[in-house]
Parts: structure tokens; sequence; C-alpha cells
């Protein structure tokens, strides 16, 4: 059974917050997936991974390009798994896959965001009626990771 963690951005935004937990995930090992909502969001964070600071590589593509199966961070809207990831992301709000056949699974949305909110709160208790274990993780005011469940 998967782990699932909540990531609640109250500080800043999924661009900020969003790479160095992909860093981190790639640092382990980790294959993982990032689903989006939409075509132009991907795109969007798919560009932004590029050049979100100045000394880094964070090693990724989208489903729709070359060898998308053998990419470390694969950005999607799919629910489909072609890189054979380990851990999901789901962002904004993104609705993940009926079956959690992966280690992680990480739920970021933006506290601000009421239909995100929402979603997050639906997950939470769908998942902890499943039996999944759950842990909820919000932003301090200097943008650090707090455990809070």
């Amino acid at each position: 059974m998967a782990e699932v963690l909540f990531y609640h951005l109250t500080e800043s935004k999924l661009e900020d917050a969003l790479p160095p937990l992909l860093e981190k995930s790639v640092e382990r090992g980790w294959k993982v997936a990032v689903q989006t909502r939409e075509i132009e969001r991907r795109d969007a964070l798919d560009a932004h991974l590029w050049t979100f600071r100045d000394d880094s590589f964070l090693p990724h593509g989208t489903e729709e390009g070359a060898m998308a199966d053998r990419q470390p961070v694969l950005l999607t809207v799919s629910q489909d798994n072609p890189n054979g990831a380990t851990v999901r992301f789901l962002v904004d709000g993104a609705e993940p896959p009926e079956a959690l056949d992966y280690e992680r699974v990480v739920f970021v949305f933006d506290g601000y965001d009421a239909v995100q909110l929402d979603a997050a709160r639906a997950q939470w208790k769908k998942l902890k009626g499943e039996g999944h274990k759950l842990t909820y993780w919000q932003q301090s005011p200097e943008g650090r990771w707090e455990k809070k469940a």
C-alpha cells in the first residue's frame, strides 16, 4: 500500500516548492511522475524545471517527448505510468489513478485555492477510509515543511 503525503502550500507557489521535492526524489534514485490537470500547466512546469535555478539540472520530460519511458521525472496529464515511476506527484487538483501502485503518492496543493483545498480534503478522507498511511505537511512562515499529522 502506498505511503501518501499531502503538501499544503501556504507560503510559496508550486513553481518554488516542487523543484526541491523533485530533486530530493531523483537524488534518492526514485523515478517520478508529476501529474497536472492541464496540458498548458504541464508545459509551463516543463519549461520552468529547465530554468528554476542557474546552477541546477533536473532531468525530465513529458509523456509526449522522446524517450518518455526513460525519464527520471515525467510530467504528464495522464494517469498512465510510462516511465515506471515509483513516486507520483499530483498537483493542481489532478485526479489520482484508481490503483495507487506506487511507493509514494504526493498531493501538492495551494492552500489559497478553494478548489484545490477541497480536492485535497476529499482525497484525504477517501484514502484514509481505504487504509492508506497518510502524512500531512504544511509550510511554516519561513517556507520549511512541518509535519502536522
